[in-house]
């Protein structure tokens, strides 16, 4: 069945100064070049105001010093962004799970599944868990022994959940993902690896969001934590005995090495690489690709990349690269020289 909303209830939602018609009819929201008619769009980066004169769409969520190139009707807010973020939601489709489990599952020993949990085909469980109220399961998902699920938690297909695991409330882990495999601890024996056995676990906090393929290490002593509000993208590696705090986000193919601690309210981009027992305070903005070798220990924004540049630019500047030490010590010489000359004069 079709949802519908009028922009009355929509400017309620996000608390926005309407103009047009209140009564408008909304099924839908898209960006404002594919939008049609009874459809709603946003306009957030002036990038895309080019669009905004010929959009089709029934109505725009905008700032107010935009309105003079809106349709008939706009929705008026500070933060345009999150309005349709808010706005998605209701157009969200919701998967249908029934209660119950399929035939095909395997349950182990001692399990306490609550009544309304939804067990697709083909899950294996492991004895002594525990899954709360509302959890979905979804196919193929082996979740081994111990391992508590927090009510309202959602593992789509492929998802592995090791042993000992403890995952909150409200919590969405996507396709692929491994949640308490081994850490990556190795000792040298002459020349030979000795594997440590990794012993703690994975905490998991409420509202976590996991995305595909991320891998999650145990702990090898302490447990690897991720907090309350953390958000994951895609092909993570997150190694044993890292902390997350609250309300970070990381965006995808970034890799945090064991034992480092993350604070809360950072946000770091794709392909960024972090190095182990290391600490980044709180509210560090931190952009993609770059490479963490230090503690961060103040908030702020950090880079450590180079932006592209046409190749025989980059083939120059790469050979200059590497004359930085002997241009350096010419340098020295120089003042060295300028500074004896400057001598002799007075």
């Amino acid at each position: 069945m079709q949802r519908r909303h009028s922009l009355q209830e929509i400017a309620h939602l996000i608390d926005a100064d309407l103009k047009g018609d209140s009564a408008c009819l909304i099924t839908g929201i898209m960006t404002l070049q594919n939008a049609q008619q009874g459809q709603i769009s946003f306009l957030d980066n002036k990038r895309y105001l080019k669009y905004l004169a010929i959009t089709q769409a029934s109505a725009v969520i905008l700032r107010g010093e935009c309105l003079k190139h809106a349709p008939s009707n706009a929705l008026i807010v500070a933060d345009p962004y999150l309005a349709f973020a808010k706005v998605a939601k209701l157009f969200e489709r919701d998967p249908e799970c029934s209660p119950g489990i399929h035939a095909t599952a395997i349950i182990g020993e001692n399990c306490h599944i609550h009544p309304s949990v939804s067990i697709a085909p083909n899950v294996v469980i492991g004895a002594n868990t525990h899954l709360g109220a509302g959890v979905v399961i979804g196919a193929a998902c082996v979740i081994g022994d111990n391992v508590v699920i927090g009510a309202n938690t959602r593992l789509t297909s492929h998802v592995s959940v090791c042993a000992d695991t403890q995952i909150g409330e409200r919590v969405l882990i996507h396709n692929g993902s491994v949640i308490g495999s081994d850490g990556f601890g190795l000792a040298k024996d002459n020349n030979k690896w000795i594997k440590i056995p990794q012993l703690g676990k994975v905490q998991v906090g409420n509202d976590v969001e996991i995305g595909a393929n991320v891998s999650i290490d145990r702990g090898a002593l302490d447990d690897t934590i991720i907090a309350d509000g953390v958000k994951l993208d895609n092909q993570i590696q997150i190694g044993h005995n890292v902390r997350i705090g609250e309300n970070t986000a990381i965006a995808g193919c970034t890799g945090i090495a064991g034992s480092t601690h993350i604070g809360k309210n950072c946000m770091i981009g794709g392909g960024v690489c972090i190095n182990g027992h290391i600490e980044i305070a709180d509210n560090v903005y931190i952009t993609g690709m770059s490479s963490v070798v230090h503690s961060i220990r103040s908030p702020g924004i950090y880079s450590s990349t180079h932006s592209t540049q046409p190749q025989r630019e980059w083939q120059k500047n790469s050979i200059r690269f590497r004359q930085l030490d002997q241009l350096a010590k010419r340098l020295r010489k120089t003042e060295r020289l300028i500074n004896n000359k400057s001598i002799d004069l007075d």
